[in-house]
């Protein structure tokens, strides 16, 4: 694949066509709403924040969806008995009313629903980010939701992607900025998930119109090994991306483009995956070798017949190397995630 690095400039040209496919790292394309060619209904704008270590992991989500709007927490546990909890509220007919920022560098997203007993904010506070919630009823046994997480950049580098489909005017504008540094906590009812001691973050930040019917696959890691900060960005498997992949890697200050990436999930004797078994992650040329050890699978199918959501998110353990820079980098049993969703939206 021969990888092309975008320019600056906007990123729609004057039909609401990409102007340029391709990769960078940093913003470097200007995202405009009113450039978009196609109806209010078919634009996707979502934040989304994973913060985890060891121990547990937070995820929080924010989308305008164009005929809905969801906001979305999860809290997972990897102790001995792994186990998650999620909640999500959803309101219909949001047609960008939540204003979701063109850039991830300014802006802040607010999603409340005085009714519902829900606030979200993701604020922007200098050069740190910070993540507040408080959801009422949180579980079934009616235990409350609230967290206060600061992140803070380490790499300065990002992994962006500017993917067109064959269809005129849909599109995917999308920025994952890994090996944030996290500190604070989540709490719910009395339990408290302490985020202070090698807790790391990545923010997924896409913009962009879809086709009715796709299936993605995406892998993150946001770490550390012998003090340093690593991790990686991969996917694949939807729109038109012969200009450039979405798979990079980061290393203290450096970020590294890689090639494709072939993630294999174990068949049952049905026929269908078996999220549960170990994955095997490989590349073409060798770059990427590594084995995908599961342990909790958070998993959602959502069928509405016309719209349908039946998503994956696998966490567990990654073994094995990425070749970078003219340097191996092992990959020493690191907890991240990787998963599949299908959509009709």
């Amino acid at each position: 694949m021969e990888q092309h690095l975008l320019t600056p400039g906007p990123l729609l040209d004057g039909d609401g066509n990409l102007a340029e496919a391709g990769y960078a790292f940093s913003l470097v394309k200007r995202y405009d709403r009113n450039a978009i060619a196609v109806g209010k209904s078919r634009i996707k704008e979502w934040d989304y924040y994973y913060i985890g270590n060891e121990k547990a992991g937070l995820a929080l989500t924010v989308a305008d969806n164009g005929y809905m709007s969801m906001a979305s927490v999860t809290v997972l546990e990897f102790g001995k008995f792994p186990c998650e909890t999620t909640k999500s509220v959803i309101e219909l007919f949001s047609f960008g009313k939540l204003k979701m920022p063109t850039d991830s560098r300014m802006g802040d997203v607010v999603y409340e629903s005085k009714k519902k007993g829900f606030r979200m904010a993701f604020l922007h506070q200098g050069n740190k980010r910070r993540l507040i919630c408080n959801m009422e009823n949180f579980t079934k046994d009616h235990r409350n939701f609230r967290c206060d997480i600061t992140l803070i950049e380490t790499n300065g580098k990002s992994m962006v992607i500017a993917t067109p489909w064959k269809k005129k005017g849909h599109f995917y504008y999308n920025q994952k900025i890994n090996n944030q540094l996290a500190g604070g906590y989540c709490k719910v009812g009395d339990t408290m998930y302490d985020f202070n001691q090698n807790s790391y973050a990545v923010l997924d930040w896409g913009r962009g119109v879809w086709t009715y019917k796709n299936t993605w696959y995406w892998s993150s890691l946001s770490t550390e090994e012998d003090g340093v900060p690593i991790g990686f960005n991969l996917g694949y498997g939807f729109g038109d991306n012969d200009r450039a992949s979405e798979n990079m890697f980061f290393v203290d200050k450096e970020a590294y483009k890689l090639d494709d990436v072939k993630m294999d999930i174990p068949m049952t004797a049905m026929g269908g995956p078996d999220f549960m078994k170990p994955w095997t992650f490989r590349s073409s040329d060798g770059s990427i070798d590594m084995r995908f050890t599961p342990i909790i699978d958070r998993r959602s199918d959502t069928n509405l017949l016309i719209l349908r959501s039946n998503q994956h998110q696998v966490f567990g353990y990654f073994d094995g190397v990425i070749r970078a820079g003219e340097r191996e980098y092992p990959i020493n049993h690191k907890l991240g995630f990787a998963e599949k969703v299908f959509n009709r939206w």
